[in-house]
């Protein structure tokens, strides 16, 4: 199923205490793009009848049905890209640019 990192679950958390979206789950959604890679996107919203719930670090994530087959195993963390520039990244094993980081 899909997973947050810690940093992931952080930064989740600031987010919905600085909009005041209490109350509310955190939505990921997906689609295949042309060349095989997976746009994502996410937001805040209700847990509906239809949707996938699922519970990761303590943010509760909703996913509809359908994107289910492409967000499977995803893992989404928040990493600093460059000095002073943070972001959300996927590690998504059933994207095809996706190249897992190296073991130790």
């Amino acid at each position: 199923m899909f997973t947050l990192t810690p940093q992931a679950a952080i930064q989740v958390r600031r987010s919905l205490q600085q909009g005041d979206h209490g109350g509310l789950a955190l939505r990921i959604a997906a689609s295949r793009m042309p060349d095989g890679g997976i746009d994502y996107r996410m937001g805040f919203d209700e847990i509906g009848e239809q949707d996938t719930h699922v519970t990761s670090e303590g943010i509760d994530i909703v996913i509809a049905k359908q994107d289910l087959v492409l967000l499977n195993g995803a893992v989404m963390d928040f990493v600093e890209i460059e000095p002073g520039q943070f972001q959300f990244i996927f590690m998504n094993p059933n994207d095809s640019h996706y190249t897992p980081p190296d073991q130790p």
